[in-house]
């Protein structure tokens, strides 16, 4: 039993690395957040999902840095799938394990400092539909 305990620990903890070092780039974020908001068995339009509706992106090297970089990462971790005519992103298998984060996220965004909310607006958001309840 403590075998086995030893050894899931050490996935858990593999897993919880590879789900935040996934997360930790806004395009990634942002097409996980669109993941989310669409049907779970549609795919959503690159690199339009991955833009940060704040910060106005060069489409371009959006659209490279998705297929050479941010893609890959997502997919190998089977967090999406993606194609690439026309560019589409659709939930992977493991999904839920990214999905988490962000639904825990939005269900306390009352209790998320202002520095990680104010600029957010799914965030922004949430936490106003929260208030108005």
């Amino acid at each position: 039993m403590v075998g086995e305990h030893f050894e899931n620990g050490d996935q858990v903890i593999e897993n919880w690395d590879t789900v935040f070092k996934a997360l930790s780039s806004e395009p990634r974020r942002q097409l996980i957040v669109s993941l989310l908001d669409a049907e779970p068995d549609h795919s959503v339009p690159l690199p339009e999902s991955a833009i940060v509706p704040n910060v106005p992106p060069d489409p371009e090297m959006l659209r490279q840095e998705l297929h050479h970089v941010h893609l890959p990462m997502l997919a190998d971790n089977e967090f999406i799938t993606w194609g690439t005519e026309p560019l589409v992103a659709s939930r992977g298998s493991k999904f839920d394990q990214v999905a988490v984060v962000f639904e825990a996220l939005h269900a306390d965004a009352t209790n998320i400092p202002d520095s990680l909310v104010i600029g957010c607006q799914r965030l922004e958001k949430e936490r106003q539909d929260s208030i108005d309840l």
